[in-house]
C-alpha cells in the first residue's frame, strides 16, 4: 500500500500548478512535459532551447534536492527490468503523440481551461494506468 502524504502532495500540486502558470505566463506555452522534451530534439524552430533545457533539468532535480534537503532516500519506485522501461518508455511516448499530449499538457492545463478534448484524453489516460496496475500488479505479480 502507498503511504497517505496530503501535505507532500497538495505542495507538489501547487509546484506544478505553479509551473504551469509561470511558464504560460513567461513563454505563453502550455507546460506539456511529452511537448517540451520533444521539443528538445533538432530541428529547433524557435529560441526557447535554454528554458526547455531548464524546464527538464527542474523535473530532475526537483525530487533529488528535495531528498537531500530533507535527509529521506528516494524511494526506489522505478522498475530494475529494461526490457520493460524501455516498452513502457516507446508506449507512453506513442501515446503522448497519438493523444497529441501528455498527462500534463491535458490533465493540468487543459482541465484546467475547461477543454472537452482534455477531459477525454484525461479518462483514456487514467483508465490506461489503471488496467496497467491492475495487470501489472494482480494478473502478471510484477
Amino acid at each position: 500500500m502507498t503511504e497517505f502524504t496530503p501535505y507532500a502532495s497538495l505542495f507538489g500540486g501547487a509546484m506544478i500548478g505553479l509551473s504551469a502558470v509561470l511558464l504560460m505566463l513567461w513563454e505563453g506555452r502550455i507546460a506539456g512535459i511529452s511537448g517540451i522534451a520533444g521539443r528538445l530534439m533538432p530541428p529547433y524552430r524557435d529560441g526557447a532551447l535554454l528554458s526547455r533545457i531548464g524546464f527538464v533539468i527542474g523535473i530532475v532535480a526537483a525530487p533529488l534536492l528535495i531528498g537531500w534537503y530533507s535527509g529521506n532516500a528516494i524511494a526506489q519506485t522505478v522498475s530494475s527490468n529494461v526490457p520493460l522501461m524501455i516498452l513502457a518508455g516507446l508506449l507512453v511516448g506513442f501515446g503522448s503523440v497519438w493523444g497529441n499530449g501528455c498527462t500534463s499538457g491535458h490533465g493540468v492545463c487543459g482541465l484546467a481551461r475547461l477543454s472537452t478534448r482534455s477531459l477525454v484524453a484525461t479518462g483514456v489516460f487514467m483508465t490506461a494506468a489503471f488496467a496497467t496496475v491492475f495487470l501489472v500488479r494482480h494478473m502478471i505479480g510484477a
